[in-house]
This record gives C-alpha cells, structure tokens and sequence, in this order.
C-alpha cells in the first residue's frame, strides 16, 4: 500500500524539539507549524522544496500545542501551555501579534476559528471552553465560558458551515454547543469512547464528525434531525448525534489526530505508532450504517508519536504530517480506484 501514500518532501521544522501540529492556509500554499520550542513557523514552496517564510517567536513563554487559520487568511491564531491565545495578522510575508486572549487558568489546547472568522474558539486543561468574538476593529470579546467537560479539554473545531462548535476532551466525551438566547449552551454529549479524545474532524457537509481517541478508535457521529425517517429519537427540536461506525482493530496506540478531506472525503489519521493511515469510505455501503476500509498504511510515517495530520484545503491528495521527533512530512495520496486525485 505504500505506492499509494507517497512522501514528497520531509524536513526539520522545530530541530531539538516537538512539533506539536500543522495548519494549513485557506489556500492551502503555506503551512503553519508550531512546537516546543516556543515558535510559530510559516512554510511555503519555492521551487521544489519547502522554505520556512517566517518564524513567529516573541508570542508565548511556553510550548506552543495548536495553531489555527482565519478563513479570510490575513489572521493566525496559536494557542500554547502559557495560558495565552496569541493573534498574529499577516502584512505581506511577515506576521506581527496584533493582541494576546488571556484568561484560562492554564494550558492552552487548542484554538479555532468558525467558518465566518467572526467567531474564535478556545479550550484549555482548566476544563473550560471559551467563545470569543471578534468584531471589524479587531477587538476581541470573550461573549461565553463553557464548563461542560469534567477534565482538561484537547480540542476545539467549529462546524463547516453554521454556528456549531465541538470540544473533545479527557473526560472521554464529545460535546456540542450552539448559541442560544444570546449564550452559548451544549446541547448534546457524545459519549462511547472508553478513554481520552485527542481530536476531532467534521465532513464537508458538517452532517458527520469523526472523533479520534485514546482508546485506539476512530468513530463516526452522525447527525439526525427531529422527525428523522430513520426513528432515531431526538429531544424536542435540537438534532441528535449518533454513532454510526467504529474504526477498531487498525491502530496499536493512541489516535492524536484525525483529519476529513473535503475534496476527496477520505479520513486520515496520526497515531502514536508513528504511522499515517488513511481510510475510504465503502462504495455504496449505507450511509446510516457506513463501513470504511483501510487504503493506505505507512508504519514508519515518522520516527516518534505523528502527532498532527491535515488534509490540503485545495490539493487534492496533499497532506502534512508532524511528529516528536520535530520533522514535518508532506505527503501525496493517490488511490488506486480513484487515479485522478
């Protein structure tokens, strides 16, 4: 299956440290990474290699663990253990913090912006989930804190097109939010994973979310509305999530991450077995009873944990990884049912 998962290029991001995620740009030519040692970095292609544009250093004291684009671009959002959110704005080719969020009590996990960049998410090991507001002066708003996890908090993603937000956390659980009489409240709770969920990923359609965890398992929530023709029941008029696949039997240690291809739909994931695997869903298998098949395995993607994996926004068959062991690896997918991706 190596034939298939293919390394373009690998090289040192954050030499003597961890690389702790990567980030696309909205138009999927730069690459954000961050790490242990403290930095924010911008990769861009010139050529055929990949050359660090900018390196992001005066923002945090301490490891930096996510960072996240705004849709427009022009904005870099990185959270880090200090306890602090840095926004960076993008002039040209150099980025300057433009404000830091300050205000969980520890680590920050993760961070990300909703589909409008009008809205930014926080979470942090304090068990907390922030939502910000971001108006046209660049202000930023903490408009609600959300305390709905029982432990540290790993994850933020927001719906691809609508304001919904999901968290994943220690407590072994997913959970949902969507504003409600101007707050934001959750409104239903994910629970079937029997350890820490690292990561979290919507499909394109925002209809399905794949969560990753400690447990060895992908899962695959799928939404279903009030009224449903399949009898799944829901409470009053709020939809309801179910669980309708379990990726199990595939991987020997913890998932960190997970990533849903919005061009090609396939899933990727990054384990702490140093392998890259990518999964398609079967042709025709019913969508309420979905099956998956393992189409590419590269055991030794990296040599430690691989500790992000992304999909390119506009590349098809693109994907970055990072790992421990401070390398970042771009890869090109190429299935063999599906030549032209």
């Amino acid at each position: 299956m190596k034939d298939i998962l293919s390394v373009v290029t690998q090289f040192s991001a954050h030499p003597d440290s961890r690389c702790w995620f990567v980030a696309w740009n909205p138009t999927g030519t730069l690459l954000a990474s961050c790490g242990g040692d403290r930095t924010i970095r911008i990769w861009g292609q010139e050529g055929d290699t990949w050359v660090c544009k900018s390196t992001l250093e005066e923002g945090h004291q301490r490891t930096v663990r996510k960072v996240a684009w705004s849709p427009c671009g022009n904005y870099l959002a990185s959270a880090s253990f200090d306890a602090t959110t840095c926004i960076w704005k993008k002039k040209q080719n150099e980025f300057e913090s433009v404000t830091t969020l300050e205000g969980h009590e520890n680590e920050v996990k993760s961070v990300c912006w909703d589909f409008s960049g009008s809205l930014l998410a926080t979470c942090s090991r304090d068990k907390s989930v922030w939502v910000w507001e971001v108006d046209e002066e660049e202000e930023y708003e903490c408009v609600s804190v959300l305390n709905s996890h029982t432990q540290d908090v790993k994850h933020v993603v927001w719906h691809p097109n609508k304001e919904m937000l999901a968290s994943a956390s220690y407590d072994n659980t997913v959970k949902l939010y969507k504003e409600e009489d101007d707050d934001w409240v959750c409104f239903t709770t994910l629970e079937g994973h029997e350890s820490t969920v690292w990561s979290l990923a919507f499909d394109r359609s925002g209809e399905r979310l794949a969560s990753c965890s400690d447990d060895k398992t992908v899962k695959i929530w799928r939404e279903y509305k009030p009224g449903n023709e399949q009898g799944v029941i829901c409470n009053g008029t709020d939809p309801c999530w179910k669980c309708v696949c379990t990726l199990s039997g595939f991987h020997m240690r913890t998932i960190y991450d997970v990533s849903w291809c919005h061009i090609t739909d396939a899933i990727a994931t990054a384990c702490g077995d140093d392998a890259l695997r990518v999964f398609e869903e079967d042709p025709g298998s019913d969508p309420h009873q979905p099956t998956f098949c393992l189409t590419a395995h590269v055991p030794k993607a990296h040599a430690q944990d691989v500790n992000c994996v992304a999909w390119n926004p506009k590349q098809a068959g693109l994907l970055a990884t990072c790992s421990d062991d401070g390398d970042i690896c771009i890869w090109k997918y190429q299935p063999q049912n599906n030549p032209s991706v």
